[in-house]
This record gives C-alpha cells, structure tokens and sequence, in this order.
C-alpha cells in the first residue's frame, strides 16, 4: 500500500487531486476564471463593443458585480470590463473593488444558485428569470433590454464555470 502512495505521490497524482476542485460559485477565484470566459465569447465580446461598452461615462470601463441571493450580498463579485481593440474585454474578476456603482452605467446581477445554474444549464434565460423574479438586476434598464441576446451567453457561464454549492467567503 505503501508503495502505491509513493507511486501516486511521485506521479503527481495524489497532489494534483485538490487542484480539480472547483471554487465556491461566484467567488473571487470563480469570478477570475468567468473573467477568461468572456474573452473567449464573441457574444459578449463583440456585440458589446459596439454601444454597450461605449456608455461608460467617460470612465472607461463598466462594471458588472454579481452574486446568490441564498449567500448574501455580502459575497458579491465584480468584473471589469473595458474597451480594447474593437472589443468589449474583461479586465478584471474577482473581490469587489468598485465600492460606488454608475447607476446607468454598471449592473449588479443576483439570484438564488438553483437559478443561477439552471440558466447555466441553459434551461431558460435571463429573460425568463427575470418573469418570474428568480434572476434580477440592477442597472440601466433600457440598455439592458437592448443587449439581452449578449447576456444569455454571461448566464450560462454557471453551466461553463465548474462552482462548488458553498457559499463563497464573504
């Protein structure tokens, strides 16, 4: 037995093992990698490059900070997205930094993890969640209604985005 541990040690095995786990659903570590997620989606990458990301009152970047309702405010995320080459690209995912949000400009979005991961199973969208008030946001709502289509790709990054059912740490 001894000898099989030492075979797996040595291997990388046993040690790689914790680092398969995925994080905490919408934590600092979660929110990096959903942050990699929207670079790699043309969805959101492209077609918010045109207007969406352009309504950035002269700052720059918009933010999107995120969480589950069933965990609390206190344990939004936030990613930062910015103009680049043409395109709408994620800067930044993780902790909250931005303590003051642009009312009409950035978005809080939330919902409890059962619809969180049904919409990232893609079950239904953002649309339908937020009929039946399980998903909502805080934002500039017109704009929101106009770029719809994009966001249905962001809410089914629960469904890309391996996250553990813990709460994450506030």
């Amino acid at each position: 037995m001894q000898k099989l541990f030492t075979a797996l040690c040595a291997s990388g095995l046993v040690l790689a093992a914790p680092a398969a786990l995925a994080t905490p659903l919408m934590s600092a570590d979660w929110a990096a990698q959903a942050c990699q997620q929207w670079n790699k989606t043309p969805a959101l990458t492209d077609e918010l490059a045109e207007k969406w990301i352009k309504n950035d009152g002269g700052r720059g970047y918009k933010i999107v900070q995120m969480y589950r309702t069933d965990c609390g405010a206190a344990t939004k995320v936030e990613m930062k997205i910015q103009p680049q080459g043409g395109k709408a690209i994620c800067t930044y995912g993780g902790k909250v930094q931005t303590a003051k949000l642009d009312d009409i400009r950035d978005y809080v979005m939330y919902a409890p993890t059962k619809t969180w991961k049904e919409m990232g199973a893609g079950e239904y969208g953002p649309k339908r969640g937020m009929f039946f008030h399980s998903f909502r946001f805080d934002g500039p709502n017109a704009e929101a209604m106009g770029v719809m289509g994009a966001f249905e790709a962001f809410v089914l990054f629960p469904g890309k985005i391996p996250g553990e059912d813990a709460c994450p740490a506030k």
